[in-house]
């Protein structure tokens, strides 16, 4: 074998002095503060009487610090202990587990959440302040200026021990099965429901705890226009029900849910005109092949049993092979796999979006919502919610919210930190874990004064120093 002598007079040993590695924990650190989140924190988790050595806001900070870079467990918490001259005291495994026992008891989750809003509501205002703006969404083309979308959406999380709460799944697995809200402007984990792993996917009750809390945490400015996204395995009568009730005078609620096609829906379907059918909209505002869009709201009997103001938008695609064993008798003899959208977007379409009163326009916007599993699911899942630490339910409950708040911090330090970054504004957690947050520094203190030293041979160093400094030139919530 040919060797290329790259380690040739290479020695490698354990006496470096003044190393920081990870050194992009002060930018989601950095974003903690700034926003008012360490203080919110720290007020919601003083407990009277009490004086513990670190405090408990803090600490649940330091948490949601480390599973942002990747920690999965409250031992991987030592990684912070490197971070010390810079950050300070890193809390210890017991602290950790404390910590999060109090954040995760009932009553100090209502008050956590109310910390969230508030620090949510400066980030919020900060990030429409920037060049960027605020991040609407662009669906086919068109901007859904003013308008916040909120996905919900249930995940598995596998239990690989006996833990409390834990169950067997709906997968045939063990473990978790809980219900999250996602901000999909920016990536948020509004709320979460740390719920057993036989809970039921469309359990309204659920669905509207999360929902609400979810609500809560968007700043009021900007409650005005919201728009829900719900997959078939959540949708029910009741949740429809209640999503019609949320729209007021002062705030319009609009909402798309994927629906279980019935035999009844199926004859409905079959009444549709050739020429009815419409060619699909793909996410960039192309025409597709092979996929069709029709309404379908005055053929759809069962339209009796709904409240009024529903639309039915029904989509047809070619079969794949591995899903020809799951169609129906219907369907096998069309030639076409069938989905439905049930929404209330009226027939003058949504406010400021032109043709959106378009059923493939509809279409396009729910199947948009498929993106929760890229940057909702798969982003909560690189952010501690692989797995859950802890036997306890309670200190579980505490990792949940540790975990949501990491995903704030990774979402603010992108939309302030690298607003004028194409690439890095939109990067998810693995991106910036690479580039940024696991990059090596040096610490040295001189007069005074610390200076954490960046290597200028960094690809990316010129992007950490302008996150750094936009962070540092926030200013602090009233």
């Amino acid at each position: 074998m040919q060797l290329n002598g790259w380690d040739h007079a290479l020695k490698v040993t354990s006496d470096g002095k003044g190393l920081v590695g990870h050194a992009g924990a002060i930018l989601l650190r950095k974003a903690a503060d700034q926003a008012g989140l360490s203080a919110a924190l720290s007020a919601a988790l003083r407990k009277k009487s009490t004086s513990p050595l670190l405090d408990r806001g803090i600490v649940l900070v330091s948490v949601a610090v480390s599973i942002a870079l990747g920690a999965t467990s409250m031992s991987d918490i030592a990684l912070l202990a490197h971070l010390a001259p810079v950050l300070g005291a890193a809390p210890s495994g017991p602290t950790v587990r404390r910590a999060l026992d109090l954040a995760g008891t009932p009553a100090m989750l209502g008050k956590v959440a109310l910390a969230r809003a508030r620090a949510r509501a400066h980030a919020w205002a900060l990030i429409s302040g920037t060049a960027a703006g605020f991040p609407w969404l662009v669906i086919a083309g068109k901007a859904l200026t003013g308008w916040v979308v909120i996905d919900l959406d249930a995940t598995l999380v596998t239990a690989y021990s006996d833990k409390e709460g834990a169950a067997p799944t709906w997968k045939k697995g063990y473990g978790f099965h809980p219900l999250g809200a996602w901000c999909r402007n920016t990536r948020e984990c509004l709320a979460m429901l740390l719920r057993p792993g036989n809970a039921g996917s469309n359990t309204f009750t659920d669905h509207k705890e999360v929902l609400a809390a979810a609500l809560r945490q968007v700043p009021s400015r900007f409650r005005r226009q919201i728009m829900v996204r719900v997959d078939g395995a959540g949708a029910s009568h009741d949740l429809i029900g209640h999503l019609l009730s949320l729209s007021t005078p002062r705030k319009t609620m609009l909402f798309t849910c994927g629906w279980t096609i019935m035999p009844a829906d199926e004859t409905a379907i079959m009444q549709v005109p050739a020429g009815a059918w419409k060619p699909g909209t793909a996410q960039d505002g192309s025409a597709e092949k092979d996929k069709d869009v029709a309404e379908i709201t005055g053929l759809m009997t069962r339209a009796e049993n709904w409240p009024e103001g529903l639309r039915w938008i029904v989509r047809r695609v070619r079969p794949s092979r591995r899903q020809m064993r799951n169609l129906t008798a219907c369907e096998k003899k069309a030639g076409w796999r069938y989905s439905i959208t049930c929404t209330n977007i009226p027939d003058s379409g949504i406010g400021g979006v032109p043709g959106s009163h378009h059923p493939q326009y509809i279409d396009v916007v729910h199947r948009e919502h498929a993106c929760v599993e890229t940057a909702g699911v798969r982003t909560a899942k690189a952010m501690g919610l692989r797995g859950l630490p802890s036997k306890t339910w309670q200190v579980n409950s505490g990792w949940v919210i540790a975990a949501n708040i990491a995903a704030d911090l990774a979402a603010w330090a992108r939309l302030l930190g690298h607003a004028g970054d194409g690439q890095l504004r939109d990067a998810d957690p693995d991106t910036l874990r690479y580039r940024i947050w696991h990059l090596p520094a040096r610490l040295a203190a001189h007069a005074r004064q610390r200076t954490l030293a960046i290597s200028p041979d960094w690809p990316w160093t010129d992007a950490f120093l302008t996150c750094w400094q936009r962070l540092c030139a926030l200013p602090a919530p009233d």
